[in-house]
């Protein structure tokens, strides 16, 4: 066991609270979530900076040494890796995102290049037991509470945000709904049911205006599946509903067709019969038209709205309201009538339930 001091401690590793001078050790479990010391080893122009605890970004710089955790990636727009079987003090490993997640890349996206290298100094430990220096290997899922099983929002009507893809406007499309409702002096909540790791949406919801704000790092998950997003979203959702909020938004990060378990969460009747309204973000056209057709066939779900780059201007809006009968509103720059076409479905009519 020796002493690390931190130049930077990425938001993945929020739950540990760690100090900037932390204990390492060279014994590794490689479990997700497990918080490893690194070192930078190379220097990127883009896609380089981290987001620390605080929510604020900060450059990345050969030599900083990082706290992050190991966990996973298959991002369409970004980097795709997993977590290493085995390690050793010195192994070279990857930054698969601005949260601080930690693996080996397997394939790179060309528009954001080579993902940042580091080298493994050592696994953080922390210290459970009062009065003892017994360390145990830091981890975010630990002394998280169980997730619910049971899906209860007591009656709190559901906004859901769903895309295509990941960059389809989904967080945009929150954060508008989130201040509209806020300046209709709503008590609004929000929550990001997949995904991985990184603070940066919910913090925009909360800077938009939400009472509250939950993610899946909160409850030790560093990067969401089809195996455990259900139990995820509703325990996020429990929890939000019990401080009896006026509406919930709930983002459902990357895309209907992903590895992070969207699919999943539409699949589970309590959930979907849950949703009061049903944003859909698209990039095109093409998009919108498959969207509304997976929801509509694969869970019963109609769309409220469509929302997102396929929105941007006119071209895109008139073709969807007139070739697929939906509404099309841009969350930039209509937020007030997106939000006053969500709160009326939230009301009571025609409320997309889904299949039972």
């Amino acid at each position: 066991m020796r002493s690390v001091v931190l130049d930077k401690i990425a938001s993945v590793t929020l739950n540990c609270q760690l100090a900037r001078e932390v204990k390492v050790s060279d014994e590794y479990q490689c479990r997700e979530g497990d918080v490893l010391a690194v070192r930078v080893l190379t220097r990127k122009s883009t896609y380089n900076t981290l987001e620390l605890t605080t929510g604020r970004f900060s450059n990345v710089r050969p030599g900083d040494v990082i706290a992050g955790a190991l966990g996973h990636r298959r991002a369409l727009l970004g980097y795709a890796g997993h977590i290493p079987q085995k390690l050793a003090t010195g192994d070279k490993i990857n930054i698969l995102n601005l949260g601080g997640v930690l693996g080996i890349c397997t394939s790179v996206n060309p528009d954001l290049g080579s993902p940042f290298e580091v080298e493994v100094l050592g696994q953080v430990l922390h210290f459970p037991y009062l009065g003892e220096r017994i360390g145990v290997p830091a981890n975010i899922g630990h002394a998280v509470p169980p997730l619910d099983e049971v899906l209860d929002v007591r009656g709190v009507p559901i906004v859901a945000v769903v895309g295509t893809c990941m960059n389809a406007g989904k967080t945009q499309a929150c954060q508008s709904l989130v201040q509209e409702f806020t300046r209709m002096r709503l008590s609004v909540m929000a929550a990001k049911a997949t995904g991985v790791s990184l603070r940066r949406d919910i913090l925009s919801m909360e800077d938009a205006g939400a009472d509250r704000t939950v993610m899946f790092t909160d409850f030790g998950i560093v990067t969401t599946s089809a195996k455990n997003a259900p139990a995820l979203t509703r325990t996020m959702l429990n929890r939000l509903a019990a401080d009896e909020p006026d509406v919930i938004v709930l983002e459902l990060g990357d895309g209907m067709m992903g590895d992070y378990g969207v699919d999943a969460i539409l699949d589970a009747p309590d959930i979907r019969r849950s949703f009061g309204a049903l944003v859909l973000a698209a990039n095109d056209p093409v998009g919108v038209w498959g969207g509304i057709r997976k929801l509509k066939e694969d869970y019963g779900l109609t769309a409220t709205v469509i929302t997102g780059p396929a929105t941007d201007n006119a071209a895109g809006t008139d073709l969807i309201r007139d070739r697929m009968s939906t509404p099309a509103l841009n969350a930039r720059t209509s937020p007030s009538e997106l939000s006053a076409l969500v709160w009326k479905q939230l009301q009571g009519e025609n409320s997309p339930k889904g299949k039972s």
